[in-house]
């Protein structure tokens, strides 16, 4: 039996967080790297990749950073030819890019349709292939984890119907390919985060589409309402449940979804 500092010592492994460098990413991100491991974050912002470096630059961890849009092909073998070119392989796999543009279906083009798709799911089912492949050439497992939403459960309001369908389409992806990965040893898990306080929710918030006669601000407020611990999540909420799941803590779970809400499903 472990002693409770090994099961979440992630010293040697090596890691890709997609969607790394900010928000909930760099969350992770800050979270597996301080754990030991090593790796790589990979962004389709290059600032986002210069402000990450230029917090982590004082610290002594192992962190490669890598510009890529992971919804393109040629992108998802770039981040893995990185890692493996880097770490000589990768054992952890982060899948935490996405995006939620607001807008309600009966403005929404198939273009914006298309795009939220495929950062979000398609790009999940490429990066998990890609990497899947290469745990099993190495022969020792690993963990992949991927990052849903309570919308993956439950819409959390109109104008997200493209990003609930991917959200829900990873959710399934999970469960199934947890299935077919477990023969390898390779776990597949899924973090669903609620309402997290960050960049992106913020941007989200500013430029929503809402239907006529809502009122953006009042919304908020009565979603924040309804989270029993009153007050939304910050992005270390949901690094510290990934490091769970990236640890030996979760060694026997595989096809599980852990919300990290608040409890606002309970409301």
């Amino acid at each position: 039996m472990k002693e409770l500092s090994e099961l979440l010592d992630l010293s040697g492994k090596r890691v890709i967080v997609t969607g790394g460098a900010v928000g909930i990413g760099y969350g992770i991100s800050y979270r597996l790297a301080e754990a030991g491991a090593q790796v790589i974050i990979a962004d389709i912002s290059q600032q986002n990749l210069d402000e990450a470096r230029s917090k982590l630059s004082d610290k002594n961890w192992y962190v490669e950073y890598v510009l890529a849009d992971v919804s393109k092909e040629a992108d998802v073998q770039h981040i893995v030819k990185v890692a493996s070119e880097a770490f000589d392989g990768v054992d952890i796999l982060v899948n935490n890019a996405g995006i939620y543009p607001s807008i309600l279906v009966m403005n929404m083009t198939l273009e914006d349709f298309d795009h939220v798709l495929s950062v979000n799911l398609k790009s999940v089912f490429m990066t998990t292939q890609a990497v899947a492949n290469k745990m099993i050439d190495q022969g020792t497992g690993g963990k992949i984890i991927n990052v849903t939403s309570i919308d993956a459960l439950h819409p959390s309001s109109a104008g997200l119907a493209h990003y609930d369908a991917s959200k829900h389409g990873v959710w399934g992806f999970t469960k199934n390919v947890a299935l077919e990965l477990a023969p390898h040893n390779i776990t597949v898990n899924a973090v669903a985060p609620g309402g997290v306080a960050t960049p992106g929710t913020q941007a989200a918030q500013d430029s929503g589409q809402m239907p006529e006669g809502v009122d953006m601000q009042k919304m908020l407020e009565s979603f924040l309402n309804r989270i029993p611990m009153h007050r939304m999540g910050e992005p270390d909420d949901i690094g510290k449940v990934v490091l769970f799941l990236a640890s030996d803590m979760s060694s026997y779970m595989t096809g599980s979804q852990v919300v990290v809400d608040g409890g606002v499903l309970l409301a």
